[in-house]
């Protein structure tokens, strides 16, 4: 099945330092964090370490040689006798999507006019209220089923930052709250479910029943041990650049699953594709 452009492209989030404001709103709401129902770990199996991975996003092909895990889109089968990682846009809307949703469940400014991600073209999901993040988990939830359905073994919600692009109408808080319940329901179906990026949040992993995470661009911008201090060796790391996947494999090559790819994700065999390893 064809891949919507806007699914077909990497969507690099990382971010080099945590503002004042998100340093506030993380303060405020750990002591709550601490007793949410997500904090209990859920035994699920987790993707191998230090492993062969692919980042297939943009439509799915045969692995190559040595590659044992494997994420894919969820309208995409997995690999078979692979670890599959099923991509899910969790916190936002592709534009062919927007009819799919309430009118309401769409985050507005004071105008009126939909909150978009400008750089991907994608409006993004109000999750500033309990009753929204619980309409909104529904459908998600829903594609998460049909994940584990399709025999991927984990999920990987996206655009867990997007509070970063709410124009201050909600931060972390309805962030991690709305992960939560997506993690709680990842693990209710079997699924082990991995934090897309998001450095300032990798702390809190085990209050909100992330078990791994999957981060793009950590070589890029000096980060990889925001995420390995919290998640340990469970961190897969894809970079875009010579300079990314030098200094990736250089700090990390011997425990962590570490690729290159293309900007494009696009799939073996098309104009652009590139795959490298440590």
């Amino acid at each position: 099945m064809s891949i919507e452009p806007a699914r077909s492209r990497s969507r690099s989030r990382s971010r080099r330092f945590l503002t004042a404001v998100a340093a506030l709103a993380v303060t405020l709401i750990t002591p709550l964090l601490a007793s949410s129902p997500g904090a209990s770990a859920a035994a699920v199996p987790l993707p191998p370490v230090h492993a062969g991975f692919d980042y297939q996003l943009g439509g799915a092909y045969p692995p190559p040689a040595g590659v044992s895990v494997v994420s894919r889109d969820r309208e995409d089968p997995p690999a078979a006798g692979l670890y599959n990682i099923c991509y899910v846009n969790a916190f936002q809307v592709q534009p062919d999507e927007l009819n799919e949703w309430a009118p309401d469940l769409l985050l507005r400014d004071a105008n009126g006019d939909v909150v978009i991600d400008e750089e991907w073209d994608e409006a993004i999901l109000d999750i500033g209220t309990s009753g929204k993040r619980d309409r909104i988990a529904a459908k998600v939830n829903g594609w998460i089923d049909g994940c584990a359905s399709a025999g991927f073994q984990a999920v990987e919600p996206d655009n867990y930052d997007s509070y970063e692009r709410s124009r201050g109408q909600f931060g972390t808080g309805p962030a991690m709250d709305f992960i939560t319940l997506l993690a709680d329901h990842a693990h209710a179906e079997g699924l082990a479910i991995g934090q897309k990026n998001t450095a300032e949040l990798a702390e809190f992993r085990a209050d909100t029943g992330l078990d791994f995470a999957v981060v793009e661009e950590c070589g890029e911008y000096d980060e990889c041990d925001s995420f390995t201090d919290h998640f340990g060796d469970n961190v897969i790391v894809v970079e875009y650049t010579a300079k990314g996947l030098a200094t990736a494999c250089a700090g990390w090559g011997d425990s962590l699953s570490i690729v290159r790819r293309d900007a494009d994700v696009v799939p073996a065999g098309s104009s652009g594709y590139l795959r490298q390893t440590c």
